[in-house]
């Protein structure tokens, strides 16, 4: 976004995209573990809006419109956001295998598509992606120029995510894994969420070549290690659900650490050798839900700072 609106952008990263937690994420719109609920009905919405439009063209974007059920959901359950979801309404009995959920037809992204399809759009808008660790915020941040050759810059955009906890540092960051079983898809055509439990949860994703199963959310799990009797019981749920899931081919697994923090980081600070940085960091389990929002505001502040 930054890059679109003709600011010099470098991009600094340990990882390159597909290796990102972002490459792991089940990636269906809806916001999970992210606050405060007061702003994030607005990110949501507007990222919804750019997703839709995106949808028109998925074999480039990655990102499909799909119908699904969040079973045990209700609308009194949700915010005022979810007036503005088009469709959005309670579930069926023919739908939902215990008559009370949720029905709606949501963005639906294919995270490796995408996240190749993000890399494109940046370099076409002159954005350069440079790998390399970085240790201290203060290292990047040049008070007088806006970009310079060695990757220093007037502005500094903190998107670290977990790592925020030892780059800020800001240990209000922490952990919730979530581990996913890949498999052939049978023919589901539909996504699924279920109510979350102490064992887990229940959900599936209709992916381009695949079925992504779920699925945990263990806090201040920091493990990246499949749990092979943890993928069993995630199939076992699923199965539950849709049994033709039972005899699926089983493609992979996967484990991904969500960024959770009590609220999300999105504010811009001076740094005392000069310079300034806007984090933006702490999004949880609705990184993709809330990415277009979020980004033109943390673009908002950037330019705040530089006009």
């Amino acid at each position: 976004m930054l890059a679109e609106r003709g600011h010099r952008v470098l991009v600094r990263s340990r990882e390159p995209a597909e290796r990102t937690t972002s490459a792991v994420a089940g990636a269906l719109w809806w916001p999970y573990r992210i606050r405060p609920e007061n702003r994030v009905g607005d990110w949501s919405l507007e990222s919804f809006a750019v997703y839709e439009e995106l949808a028109g063209r998925p074999e480039e974007t990655g990102v499909r419109m799909v119908e699904g059920v969040h079973e045990g959901g209700r609308l009194d359950g949700l915010g005022a956001w979810a007036a503005g979801v088009p469709g959005l309404r309670a579930a069926t009995a023919a739908e939902c295998q215990s008559g009370e959920g949720l029905w709606a037809r949501l963005p639906l992204i294919d995270m490796p598509s995408h996240l190749r399809w993000l890399r494109g759009r940046l370099a076409a808008a002159g954005g350069t992606v440079v790998p390399g660790t970085v240790t201290s915020l203060a290292e990047l941040a040049d008070p007088v120029n806006p970009v310079n050759p060695v990757g220093r810059a007037r502005v500094v955009v903190n998107c670290t995510g977990l790592g925020a906890r030892d780059l800020v540092p800001d240990p209000a960051v922490r952990p919730v894994s979530g581990q996913l079983v890949l498999v052939e898809n049978p023919g589901v055509d539909t996504w699924y969420t279920g109510p979350e439990s102490a064992g887990g949860s229940a959900y599936f994703f209709p992916q381009p070549g695949r079925l992504v199963l779920g699925g945990t959310a263990r806090e201040d799990d920091w493990s990246t290690e499949p749990d092979p009797a943890v993928a069993e019981a995630i199939v076992r749920r699923c199965a539950a659900v849709r049994p033709e899931i039972a005899d699926a081919r089983v493609l992979g697994h996967r484990v991904g650490l969500r960024p959770v923090r009590d609220a999300v980081r999105l504010e811009r600070v001076r740094l005392p050798g000069g310079g300034t940085v806007v984090h933006h960091y702490g999004h949880g389990g609705a990184g993709v839900t809330v990415a277009w929002g979020c980004a033109r505001e943390a673009a908002d502040l950037v330019e705040a700072d530089t006009v």
